[in-house]
């Protein structure tokens, strides 16, 4: 087992370079970035939905409202992404540009908005009341056209990097304001990238007879159907829960080549649901909520196992420390904890759980009649709360979750106890060497000579002596105290984590150590890929140890803003989030 430990460990830099890759980056940033429309629209479906569960019968024109937000949110997702993804792939590219020369990533956005409907859009002409009118299918606005939509964010920037480093631009005398020059040095590359897109539309259409989204629903089809079997299902489980064992983000890696399927897969089971019948996908949003139950490698027992059955000190207060945290889905107090992260007991279950957890609900979905997950909840949802909404509270979605928890108990538990077993004797060993080191401690303590006061006084200096002769509470904080205070004083520190829920901890025992201390500091948390637009406001950035392969990228950023980035170590940083004053102290010894 530690040999192969020891072998993920040789190869983590590649997975990390994996991580780091800047499209990857860019899709995963993107879609976060949109993840208020998810989240928001989802909110109004319940509305609209819900109540008819339970035999409420709303007013149709309630009805008819929720509905219209979602569709004007959820329905035109596709198009948020195309900007939102250009605007994070703009910054990865401006940190390659050569020197003085920058995207735009305002213009940037817009274009590859406009790209996208080019490629996933399909204008037509139909009579209503007489009259001819101009008409836009919008099938492939949202969720169904997020492979255009990330497709055109990527030839867009391209576009205006090819434009931009050539110098392929309109040159404005410069007395002309910056803002209305920079309009002009924009429209080349705007149109550039839009023209490259309406070609592509055409001879896709002409060639194939579909648009440019179609196109790749059709040809990712086989994909779409291997994803959604056991053995697909597993992969993607098991990948996720590696690439996090060995310290790598799994799901930054994992999930942004498999978003489309998941989210264009519920918007099916929505339809389908409200229409009667039995939404059967099981590859979905918020499946993740099975595989990754109560975080990846399905946490979600886990530190109730460790306060009832371990021994070991350390598990016990890791169980406790982490039990709130992990049943909304931030483990890594566990994770770093335990640890679990690299730790070779952990490697099977952390790995078999998730996978165990999708197989079973596959299972369930496809023979027992639980329904596949149609709404979307927040990822920081209680796993059996999120299954039971967004299976439309079927009580069979009860016996679903009971299942999956004692079949991780049942995995995790062996390895758990083994792993106990190792920490018991080292903490019996370690207390048998500080026994041994007290008692050796108080024999010299009986032999020593009593201090001689007198002659330590009798050759200070008479101010010094002085001061000496006050007392402690009186005597005034040592210089090298006073400086590191002063350093800290008004700094404002932004904390920065996958989803903004472990950065959360780490900023409000900031806040509370700020207010133990009565030091001037405010943090604030937030999530990777969100942070480039309040970056600069801010003195400090910390990265949490899920972001930390960021680290070189967000280097050049804070270099050139002059701000100062901190990346502690997983269990440094956890630590840190139990710790106010100490985590008040570590960033007065790192602003050195």
């Amino acid at each position: 087992m530690d040999a192969i430990v020891k072998m993920l460990e040789k190869h983590q830099p590649f997975f990390e370079k994996i991580s780091r890759n800047i499209y990857l980056q860019a899709i995963k940033d993107g879609f976060l970035g949109c993840m208020p429309i998810v989240l928001t629209s989802s909110i109004f479906l319940l509305i609209a939905t819900l109540p008819g569960v339970v035999g409420i019968t709303l007013p149709q024109p309630l009805i008819d409202w929720c509905n219209k937000l979602y569709n004007f949110t959820m329905g035109v997702m596709g198009i948020m992404v195309a900007g939102t993804t250009a605007k994070n792939f703009t910054a990865s590219m401006n940190r390659r540009m050569p020197a003085g020369k920058v995207l735009n990533d305002g213009s940037t956005m817009v274009a590859a908005q406009c790209s996208m409907l080019l490629l996933a859009v399909t204008q037509f002409t139909t009579k209503f009341n007489g009259s001819e009118l101009s008409v836009f299918d919008c099938t492939s606005m949202g969720t169904r056209g997020l492979f255009s939509a990330y497709i055109a964010a990527f030839i867009t920037v391209w576009v205006y990097k090819f434009c931009v480093s050539r110098d392929l631009t309109i040159k404005l005398p410069k007395e002309v304001p910056g803002a209305i020059a920079q309009n002009f040095r924009d429209i080349i590359p705007f149109g550039g990238a839009v023209i490259i897109c309406g070609i592509i539309d055409v001879v896709v259409r002409n060639l194939m007879g579909v648009p440019f989204s179609e196109l790749l629903i059709k040809l990712l089809s086989p994909l779409f159907t291997a994803a959604e079997t056991y053995p697909g299902l597993i992969l993607i489980q098991a990948a996720t829960a590696f690439f996090w064992f060995i310290g790598v983000h799994g799901p930054s890696i994992v999930q942004p080549g498999i978003d489309p399927i998941r989210l264009a897969n519920q918007a099916e089971n929505l339809q389908v649901l409200l229409a009667g019948g039995h939404p059967a996908h099981s590859l979905t949003f918020n499946m993740s909520l099975v595989g990754e139950f109560g975080g990846t490698g399905a946490t979600f027992i886990v530190p109730l196992l460790l306060i009832l059955f371990m021994k070991s000190k350390q598990l016990k207060a890791v169980g406790k420390a982490s039990i709130v945290p992990v049943a909304f889905a931030v483990n890594e107090p566990l994770l770093f904890g335990a640890p679990m992260i690299l730790n070779p007991y952990m490697l099977i279950p952390f790995v078999a759980a998730g996978c165990v957890n999708v197989s079973v609900a596959k299972f369930f979905i496809d023979n027992v009649g639980m329904n596949g997950f149609s709404f979307v909840v927040p990822w920081a949802t209680p796993a059996p709360i999120g299954i039971f909404i967004t299976t439309n509270f079927q009580l069979i979605a009860l016996v679903f979750v009971a299942i999956i928890i004692l079949l991780d108990a049942i995995i995790y538990l062996p390895f758990l106890k083994a792993y106990d077993k190792l920490l018991c004797d080292q903490e019996a060993e370690r207390a048998a060497e500080l026994g041994l080191e007290s008692d050796g401690a108080a024999t010299i303590a009986a032999n020593a000579p009593a201090p001689v006061v007198e002659q330590a006084t009798a050759s200070v200096e008479p101010t010094a002596a002085a001061a000496d002769s006050k007392p402690v509470a009186d005597q005034p904080e040592p210089a090298a105290d006073a400086s590191a205070k002063k350093d800290v004083d008004g700094l404002k520190v932004l904390v920065l984590c996958a989803g903004a829920g472990t950065s959360a901890m780490l900023a409000n025992a900031i806040k509370e150590g700020a207010a133990q201390t009565g030091e001037n500091i405010a943090s604030s948390a937030g999530a990777y890929g969100q942070h480039t637009a309040i970056m600069d406001q801010y003195d400090v950035i910390v990265l949490a140890p899920q972001v930390r392969s960021y680290y070189n990228d967000m280097k050049a950023d804070t270099d050139r803003l002059g701000i100062k980035l901190l990346a502690p170590r997983g269990k440094e940083y956890i630590d840190l989030t139990r710790d106010p004053a100490g985590a008040i102290k570590w960033l007065r010894e790192n602003l050195d």
